[in-house]
């Protein structure tokens, strides 16, 4: 039986989750259900269905590797922050399906925000990794995310308000790098960015 707080705890920890790989926090859901491991809110019946996870098997399997090539990755986590975010919000409106739907609308903007800031801050951190001449580092970063996400996805089934706590902490940690990750940021593109050059006249070309 599923309270308010065990729902909530669930929406924050698969949120963040879904913002390091929502593939994965599918598919990780999806098994545990389809297999009677876990039972879900009934809002998150459907990730039981098989077509439902071999989609999100599959496409979990293809972001194994994308997100492990240098630049691709970059290309490839840009492009799903229109898949991410949206999917933890849908998620979340599901598990909330039996609260109010006040609540549902709060689960929603709340999943939402919870992904964002995950995915935001690993789209950062492989921005300021991938330059790096040597592949282990983000091969290491991104097998990482990867365990992660499924590992709390698995947490938050079996115990919510564990998983919900790891969660918070990780959310408040990425909130207070913010600052030094967008210094960093912002010191790697001032490098990589030609001096200007003197010219007769008085003006300068890059």
């Amino acid at each position: 039986m599923f309270t308010p707080s065990s729902i909530a705890a669930l929406i924050v920890a698969a949120s963040f989750a879904a913002g390091l790989n929502v593939y994965a926090t599918v598919a990780t859901l999806g098994i545990l259900s389809h297999f009677d491991w876990v039972v879900l809110p009934p809002g998150l019946d459907t990730l039981g269905h098989p077509w439902v996870i071999c989609v999100s098997s599959l496409l979990f399997a293809v972001e194994i590797f994308a997100d492990k090539i240098p630049a691709l990755d970059l290309v490839w986590n840009a492009a799903h922050t229109f898949i991410r975010i949206p999917i933890a919000s849908l998620l979340a409106y599901k598990a909330a399906s039996q609260l109010s739907p006040e609540m549902q609308l709060l689960a929603a903007a709340a999943g939402a925000a919870i992904s964002a800031l995950a995915h935001t801050s690993k789209t950062a951190a492989r921005a300021l990794v991938t330059p790096s001449p040597e592949p282990v580092s983000n091969i290491a970063l991104s097998a990482g995310e990867d365990v992660a996400a499924i590992s709390l996805t698995w947490l938050a089934t079996h115990h919510p308000y564990t998983a919900g706590s790891i969660a918070t902490v990780g959310i408040i940690l990425l909130l207070l790098s913010l600052r030094w990750i967008a210094v960093r940021l912002k010191r790697m593109f001032r490098r990589r960015s030609p001096e200007p050059v003197l010219v007769p006249g008085g003006t300068t070309h890059r």
